[in-house]
């Protein structure tokens, strides 16, 4: 998806650098007719194939987008970064990368333990 940051008097690559520090990876994107310059941008693009490999689904997506809203909204402020990675990291936690071939290493490995 791509979110034009001019409404929120930003552009896409502070957008890009603040959310990065608040552990929310995108990407600084042109927009049609962008006026920035390529290497600043007005845009950013938000994917969504890291967060569906890992199981999330729409309440998790609405989640995601009032912490990238919460940021861009208060682009200035260090408290709502730090708060917004410790969520990040949460919801993370909540739906590990790859927990379904982890549970089958794990379950193999306790077969060769066991002589199974």
């Amino acid at each position: 998806m791509l979110v034009d940051m001019r409404p929120f008097g930003l552009t896409g690559k502070v957008a890009e650098e603040r959310l990065e520090e608040a552990g929310i990876t995108v990407n600084k994107n042109t927009i049609p007719f962008d006026p920035e310059k390529p290497f600043v941008t007005s845009g950013i693009r938000i994917g969504t194939p890291a967060l569906t490999t890992r199981g999330m689904k729409e309440p998790e997506m609405e989640e995601i987008g009032r912490l990238i809203a919460g940021v861009l909204k208060d682009v200035e402020n260090d408290e709502v970064v730090e708060n917004t990675l410790s969520a990040v990291r949460d919801l993370c936690n909540r739906f590990p990368l790859y927990a379904d071939i982890k549970a089958v290493y794990r379950d193999d490995a306790k077969a060769l333990e066991y002589g199974v």
